[in-house]
């Protein structure tokens, strides 16, 4: 008789243990074990210990089996993974981190990374097929609206597999915190207000109740106004990615050099700044046409406005020129910072007002949840469990199909709060995706290209950049130490059929095939897949956090980030004033509706996981486990850098710290 000694292990998570019957069997290359029953009741962090006796040596272990039975009543059991020690004294670990659900048996492979190739056992080449086609059936496709990347076929987070929804702790944290700040403005009488703002003043008061969270938005009521503020946001606040060095003036906004004489100093002009690369722009062209929408039955309007920007001699930037539409003549002036104070500052309002719909729809929306879904679909279809990719990239996809699912029935959906709080038509919303899924490339996705092809590199106080590219670096490098120590070489990577189908998946249905976007359909080499990864883990997670996590903070203060506008663009100067931009911003009804959906979005709920935090121990080697911990130590140097910076700034930029940072896109 050859005795095995095993250790089944539960989820130290709510509601992890189980009154059910729990078994195993063991699988070995030269035979397998009769089934053994482990226990009746596990708790929740708990493990048991059990012996199974076999008539021979079963070789190595490659497989285990789970059996969950159940005599009366369901009860879900979460187990974090199974250790099984042979008679040589060999140690096999068995990652699972899954629900066992009804009665059912679930196979679980040893622990190691394997590719296709790697595989031998016709047993395990069988299993992983198996494992990949039952995926394909519960992750299918469809299509949420024509011209967007297509989302997860389900209906309703009711539908979503145990394995991807929210955790107990997460779900209770989100729907409480939806009623309390709901019911908190509604008791407050904000959302019963459908009368414009009394004073700017007042407008600070609906951001005052929010104790502990009015540091920001204190500043940003403070210095809204100014053109320093206006233009740091560009490179520091919620949407640093639109604008780009300027070399020469597009023929639809001709700002003359004496419109900007003044606003450029003595001794320079504006032929000489545009070729010194000192003068930058953001058009808001694909706004150009956007059907706007009525609230509380009155018309709301949407600008497509174009700004130019220009960087002084301190190094700040400062807009010089703003342009409310893509045509340029008489009806549409050109606002320079020496016009009347109440026309500059309502062009620069309007400038915001774009950037809102920009930021949230295309930034925010498109760019980091929709691709993060994209992604995170492909490697469930495609990879499997013992995949080494598969190992590395799920941390990166937590929760993300979860808040995505419950984003298209409360939050994007036709009646839903973006559509309630915004000055777009639903039709609208769903025309802007549609076409900035079309302007997206593969340069615009991995951050050292997209700062380069912008014209970016060399602009000082752009903490976006260099946080984000000291995240990109650390990301970077423990991607290549994965990918080095499991592929052999380019071969390698042509050869994997799974990881082939899995780059095709989110090139056919993340970006439609388009072959313009430069988006790669298959990956030839080790460094292109090394790119590839890195682009997916910083989307997932720093370029999210990035984009959103200061929507509270930058957006708490209506003026400086309008979800709509109650006036059309001014189509003359001269006409500006106090109560005409009271009557233009948000009405307070609408500030309230969209100050909710900010502060839940900008929120820290409650199990988190921070960027290169890895509690479920998905690789068993040791090299991985060395990276893991590599990577982690250059994130801790990365937070200690940011914080030195920030600790005497008035205005911290902390929206990339790895305090800050998420492993995924999980609110």
């Amino acid at each position: 008789m050859v005795r095995y000694k095993v250790t089944v292990a539960t989820g130290d998570v709510a509601e992890a243990g189980t009154k059910n019957s729990i078994s195993i069997t063991l699988v070995g290359s030269r035979g397998e074990s009769r089934r053994t029953t482990v226990s009746l009741l596990f708790l929740p962090g708990q493990e048991k210990s059990l012996s199974v006796d076999c008539g021979q040596e079963l070789g190595p272990i490659v497989l285990i089996r789970l059996h969950k039975w159940r005599l009366f009543l369901e009860d879900a059991w979460f187990c974090k993974d199974v250790r099984v020690t042979a008679p040589d004294g060999t140690l096999y670990r068995f990652p699972c981190y899954q629900w066992l659900e009804g009665v059912t048996t679930v196979e679980v492979r040893e622990g190691s990374g394997k590719k296709l190739a790697d595989d031998e056992l016709q047993i395990l080449k069988e299993h992983r097929h198996r494992e990949l086609v039952a995926r394909q059936e519960a992750f299918r496709w469809k299509n949420f609206a024509q011209g967007w990347p297509r989302c997860l076929n389900v209906g309703s987070i009711l539908e979503l597999d145990s394995d991807i929804q929210f955790s107990c702790v997460r779900a209770t944290d989100f729907t409480g915190f939806l009623i309390l700040q709901g019911a908190s403005h509604f008791l407050s009488g904000f959302l019963l207000r459908s009368t414009s703002w009394d004073s700017l003043d007042e407008m600070r008061t609906i951001f005052s109740r929010t104790q502990g969270r009015d540091i920001v938005p204190e500043y940003v009521a403070k210095h809204w106004q100014e053109d320093e503020f206006f233009g740091y946001q560009f490179l520091n606040g919620n949407n640093p990615i639109i604008i780009r060095c300027c070399t020469a003036l597009p023929p639809k906004f001709p700002v003359t050099p004496e419109m900007v004489a003044g606003s450029l100093g003595s001794g320079t002009d504006l032929g000489k700044e545009l070729q010194e690369g000192r003068i930058f722009i953001v058009d808001y062209e694909v706004l150009d046409d956007i059907p706007a929408d009525t609230i509380n039955g009155r018309q709301q309007y949407v600008a497509a406005p174009l700004c130019l920007l220009h960087q002084g001699t301190d190094g700040l930037l400062r807009p010089i020129a703003i342009q409310l539409s893509q045509t340029p003549g008489p009806s549409s002036p050109i606002f320079l910072p020496s016009d009347d104070e109440w026309d500059w500052l309502l062009a620069k309002t309007w400038v915001r007002n774009a950037d809102f719909y920009i930021h949230q729809l295309l930034t925010h929306l498109l760019k980091t949840h929709l691709f993060g879904e994209v992604f995170a679909i492909a490697t469930l279809r495609h990879l499997p469990t013992c995949h080494p990719l598969f190992k590395l990239l799920m941390p990166h996809f937590r929760f993300t199909l979860h808040i995505n699912t419950l984003a298209r029935s409360v939050l994007i959906n036709p009646g839903g709060l973006i559509d309630k709080g915004s000055g777009v038509t639903y039709e609208g919303l769903k025309l802007v995706v549609q076409r900035g899924l079309e302007q997206v490339t593969y340069t615009s996705l991995c951050l050292p290209d997209d700062i380069h092809h912008r014209g970016m590199s060399h602009v000082p106080n752009y903490h976006y950049r260099d946080d984000g590219m000291s995240l990109w670096e650390a990301i970077e490098s423990f991607v290549t130490g994965i990918v080095t120590f499991y592929y052999g070489g380019d071969a390698a990577v042509c050869g994997d059929t799974e990881l082939q189908a899995w780059v095709m998946d989110i090139f056919t249905n993340g970006f439609l095939g388009r072959t313009s976007s430069g988006v790669p359909s298959s990956l030839q080499t080790v460094e292109e897949l090394i790119k590839f990864l890195s682009m997916v883990m910083f989307t997932c997670s720093a370029q999210h956090a990035a984009v959103n996590n200061g929507q509270y903070d930058l957006g708490a203060f209506v003026p400086n980030a309008p979800s709509s506008m109650r006036h059309p663009p001014p189509r003359e100067k001269g006409r500006a004033f106090l109560q005409h931009f009271l009557d233009t911003v948000p009405e307070v009804a609408t500030t309230a509706n969209i100050l909710v959906t900010l502060i839940l979005l900008s929120s820290q709920l409650k199990d988190r996981r921070l960027l290169g935090q890895y509690p479920e121990e998905r690789f068993t080697e040791v090299e991985p486990r060395r990276l893991i911990r590599a990577f982690q130590r250059r994130l801790e140097e990365i937070r200690d850098r940011i914080e030195e910076r920030n600790y005497l700034a008035e205005l911290r930029y902390n929206y990339l710290n790895p305090l800050e940072t998420e492993n995924s896109i999980s609110i």
